[in-house]
């Protein structure tokens, strides 16, 4: 194993990463980066120009993960991979993801410039639609890979202008057969993911790095309300079937059952509306919303899934509207591996830099990955807990602590 040092260059990753944040479709400090989009191929380009830079191999898959390789001394081992995304839902902050794929990139010119080659190659991953912006389901590409999303799922797939995926995709120059895109499980010998918390708890308690030892397993259901529309006017109210004053009482019925859950770890969240016909004087006709349920414990939040079912299928019988309920998924939680978290601490320790086990209540494309291979992500801290926000920030200090973290975990797992 190389001997440890801090030798990150912060100067190069604070320039990489204000780079990066020129690319999106809304002004500074805000960032939207949807897949496929104009914005999103450029920076995919950005990314792939600093990885030819410093000499990686590169390959793009079907879906459009990007994988980058610094080729060790013995390639026939299982590689190493580390990374994360870069797409960025509309008006968020310029942290989430990107720190996780820019620190990688820094993270092997780091190595790189010690002069000695690893024994087992790193790989660079930058996911493919980590956010569910366009497709409505989250971590397309790690899901993917894992085999967790098939060929003929990815083709039933469809944008709110009734584009599908695949349609998309070849457009985008993705050419490339959806049935090759799953890995074999044997293809990494490890993965670790840089990360904002994205949270209050390291900032709050004066930690820099968090070792992440489990991550939250997400659940989206998607609601279809349908009513009956009419002139807001001449429809009286006893006569009324509103969809969206039955979706209302949906939302408020989803918030209750999560609030008085009894596991501290359970949320569950209305992030998304749609009412048509949308005119301020006609009756909604039909409502669309999606519900995100999310704990540690699979089973309690299996359980609050099915009182959100009973409960709101209750609402519309009361109300007299239509309601279709379809599951869009459920994940099971994962469980970073121990072997990796130790080796997280051990590097973290010898640049004197204390650490804090704690779970990821977000979900990444690192729960997919720990069904491929072993899997561990480090965080660092999020000012004020804020994410998904313009105003996300974490100190560029922050950022090259984890980088350093980083670094020192891949000279005990490459070397």
């Amino acid at each position: 194993m190389l001997p440890m040092h801090r030798s990150v260059n912060g100067d190069r990753l604070q320039h990489t990463l204000e780079q990066l944040a020129y690319y999106s479709d809304t002004p500074a400090p805000a960032m939207t980066r949807v897949l496929f989009s104009p914005v999103d191929m450029a920076a995919r380009r950005y990314i792939r120009d600093l990885c030819e830079a410093v000499e990686m191999q590169i390959r793009m898959d079907a879906v459009g993960n990007l994988f980058a390789r610094w080729e060790g001394v013995a390639p026939d081992l299982a590689a190493i991979a580390i990374g994360s995304h870069i797409d960025a839902i509309p008006y968020s902050g310029q942290f989430d993801g990107t720190v996780g794929v820019l620190g990688a990139i820094e993270a092997i010119r780091t190595l790189q410039g010690t002069g000695e080659r690893p024994l087992r190659s790193i790989e660079l991953l930058l996911f493919t639609a980590e956010e569910p912006t366009r497709f409505g389901i989250g971590c397309l590409g790690s899901r993917a890979l894992a085999g967790v999303l098939s060929p003929a799922e990815l083709r039933l797939l469809s944008d709110e202008t009734g584009e599908d995926f695949d349609t998309v995709r070849l457009a985008a120059g993705m050419t490339g057969e959806l049935e090759d895109v799953r890995l074999p499980e044997d293809y990494y010998h490890a993965f670790i993911e840089l990360h904002i918390e994205q949270g209050p708890i390291l900032e709050r308690e004066g930690i820099p790095i968090g070792v992440v030892t489990a991550i939250a397993a997400p659940a989206t259901l998607h609601l279809t309300v349908e009513g009956e529309g009419g002139h807001a006017g001449t429809v009286l109210m006893p006569d009324r079937k509103d969809a969206l004053t039955a979706a209302a009482a949906m939302v408020l019925a989803v918030e209750q059952i999560a609030a008085t859950n009894p596991s501290p770890d359970a949320v569950a969240t209305v992030g998304r509306l749609q009412v048509f016909p949308g005119a301020v004087n006609s009756i909604p006709s039909s409502v669309q919303l999606d519900v995100d349920v999310r704990d540690i414990q699979g089973p309690n939040r299996d359980a609050i899934l099915d009182e959100i079912r009973r409960r709101v299928h209750e609402i519309a019988e009361e109300r007299g509207v239509k309601l279709e309920a379809v599951l869009v998924n459920c994940d099971p939680p994962a469980t970073c591996d121990p072997r990796l978290i130790h080796v997280i601490e051990q590097a973290a320790e010898e640049l004197r830099l204390p650490t804090q086990p704690m779970v990821s209540r977000a979900y990444h494309d690192a729960l997919f990955m720990a069904t491929l291979c072993p899997t561990a992500m480090v965080f660092i801290p999020s000012h004020g807990g804020i994410s998904h926000r313009p105003d996300e920030y974490t100190s560029l200090e922050s950022i090259v602590q984890g980088v350093e973290v980083l670094v020192g975990a891949l000279k005990r797992l490459a070397w």
